[in-house]
Formats: C-alpha cells, structure tokens, sequence
C-alpha cells in the first residue's frame, strides 16, 4: 500500500514540476494580466485534480495544501504579475516558491546568525520533536485517555508535525538556493490575541498569500461602496470564509466524503470574532490593555477549544487519524527492514 502511494505521490509531483517549468516560460512570453490568466487556468484545473491521485493523511494532505491552495493562489497572483512569482527568478527557485509554503525574506540578515542564536533554533526543534515523540507514544494508551485530551493531543500533533516539517522544508531551500526565507510560524503558545495569532503568528505563508488575493481586493471594493471605516468588516470576514472554504476542499481530498461545513463555520466564527476584537480596540483606543497573563492563555484557549469543537472532529469521523496511525506503522515497519538490511550487511563483510 504505502508502495503504491509512493509511485503515486512520485508522479503527481514530477506532473507538478513539469507544468511548473510550463509556467516559467509560458511567463516570459505572454504580457501579465487576462490573456496569461488564460494561459495558466489549465494548470490551476491540473493542481486541484492531482491531489485526487492520492490518499495518504501526510503525502495527500500536504500536497493538497501545497498545490491546490497556495500553488493556485501564486499562480492567480503570477498572471497579473504579483506576488512571489516572477520570471526573473531561477526556474528551480520559481518551482520551489511556487509548490511550497516558502517566502523569501524581503530584507534578510547581512551577518551570520551568532552560534547563540543557532543554538536556541536548534534546541526549540529539538523540544518540539521529543514533545511530537511523546505525543506519539502516548497513542499507545489511547483507549484509557478522555476523548477530549485526545483531541487535544490531535491539535498539539498537527501543530507540532507542521512546524517541525516546514522548517526542515525551508532549511532544504536555504541550503540549495541561498535565500533568507521568511519562519512559518512565531511562537503560537505566545499570542496575545486573535489578531496575533491569524496575522502575525500563525502560518504565516497562508497570512500572506490571503492578503493580496481575498483580504486587499475585498478592502478596495469595500472602501468604495460602505467607506473606509467599515471596509474592514467584510475583507476579514470574507477572507476567513475562503480559508474555511479551502479547508473544507482539503478535507475532502483527503476524505472524499461530502463537506460538513464545520470546518467553514470554525473560521467564520473566528472571523467574526476578530471583527469584534477590532472593534473592540478601536472603541478602546488603547485604554484598557489587559496583561499577557490573562490575554494569553484566553487566546490559546479560545484557539484550542473551538478547535477541538469544530475543526478536530473532522479527523476522528471519516478515520483519518486510524490512516495515520496505519501509515506510521508502516513507515517504522520499512525503517526497521531497511536498517537490519544494512546492519547485516555490515556484518557479512566484517
């Protein structure tokens, strides 16, 4: 099974690489705007078909997420010349900026970063890797532990599991091509508010390309039909609304079972609620600042429990995380044949 899932995800992403290397060139010869819109929207129809191809929890979802939302996302950006996307650029590096959640960093460090500095990145990885380890025993006794902490476990999995991922990715991309780029997340566990989380703290690359494509398109319309005041109620709200709708596009890739639209309403309630928090501090003007102690733990915990209320359920119904485990399973099972065939090689010319 995970065999054939390889081969599978192998093709799906040497398709992606190809019709990537199309749109660098394709880029290079016709002018930005509608008539290369055109020319990309068979490419965007391509990315959100392939994920289909695949129905593994990791090598399914990710992909999904890579291609069907931020790749297509870039690629929009890239017809009218906005965004990460240009011509200018290496087509390795255009490839890698468009299928990954990378972003270069407009103005990086000159100097080398200290051994200080590399020492505590090093270590923060190294806690969240034991803590993802931990989580991931502690499955083992899943039957003897409360539903709602296993949501919870889910919840501190995804989160653990994405950040350590991503930062290998953007390590990779560093290392090959040279560029400062931009951290995926900022400390999470520290936000002060919802405004800190989704803006500034969050999976950052998701902010960014929903800035320029839903929220800044929504503003300037808003703006001119109900002022500049309120323009912002209905950019934030309509920019959660497409996060939770391309959520639910990444659910069903990985399900294939209709959407619920749980997933949808999670984000549309944190939209409004956002709104409100603005709201709120506007009519404030700054008066009443509450300290992080009692701020903090609200957030997390408003994050954390609406989640395990709208937004983890999804992977316990269609068995997503019973796939997980299986996959896990089968990973170790082939690490563990691979080792003892090295080992017994060693040993046979010893």
């Amino acid at each position: 099974m995970l065999g054939e899932e390889m081969n599978s995800f192998i093709k799906v992403w040497l398709a992606v690489f190809t019709s990537l290397s199309y749109c660098h060139a394709m880029g290079k010869m016709v002018p930005k705007g509608p008539k290369r819109l055109i020319f990309l929207l068979p490419i965007v129809c391509l990315f959100l078909y392939l994920p289909l191809n695949l129905y593994s929890p990791h090598f399914g979802g990710l992909t999904a997420f890579f291609i069907a939302w931020l790749g297509n996302f870039k690629l929009l950006l890239f017809a009218f010349d906005k965004g990460p996307l240009n011509t200018r650029i290496s087509l390795p590096l255009f490839m890698a900026l468009a299928c990954l959640p990378i972003k270069i960093q407009q103005d990086p460090i000159k100097e080398n970063p200290s051994s200080k500095s590399l020492g505590k990145f090093t270590v923060n990885y190294v806690i969240k890797g034991l803590l993802l380890a931990i989580i991931l025993w502690s499955y083992n006794f899943i039957e003897y532990i409360h539903p709602n902490i296993i949501k919870l476990l889910y919840a501190l999995h995804i989160y653990f599991f994405l950040e350590i991922f991503l930062a290998i990715g953007a390590a990779m991309v560093r290392s090959f091509y040279g560029v400062e780029l931009e951290p995926q997340f900022n400390e999470p566990f520290l936000s002060t508010s919802l405004q800190d989380f989704w803006g500034k703290r969050w999976n950052l690359m998701v902010a960014s390309i929903m800035r320029p494509t839903v929220y800044e398109p929504t503003l300037r319309f808003s703006s001119a039909v109900i002022g500049r005041k309120w323009a912002p109620v209905p950019s934030v709200l309509s920019t959660f609304v497409v996060s939770g709708v391309m959520h639910e596009l990444v659910f069903y890739y990985l399900r294939r079972v209709n959407p619920t639209g749980e997933v949808t309403w999670f984000f549309i309630f944190h939209g409004i609620c956002l709104t409100l928090e603005i709201g709120l501090k506007k009519a404030l003007s700054g008066k009443c600042r509450l300290p992080w102690i009692v701020t903090g733990p609200l957030t997390v915990g408003f994050v954390l429990g609406t989640g395990i209320w709208l937004f983890i359920p999804q992977f316990t119904r269609s068995k997503l995380d019973v796939r997980a485990f299986e996959e896990y399973a089968e990973i170790g099972a082939l690490l563990k044949s691979s080792c003892e065939k090295v080992l017994n090689h060693i040993f046979y010319h010893f």
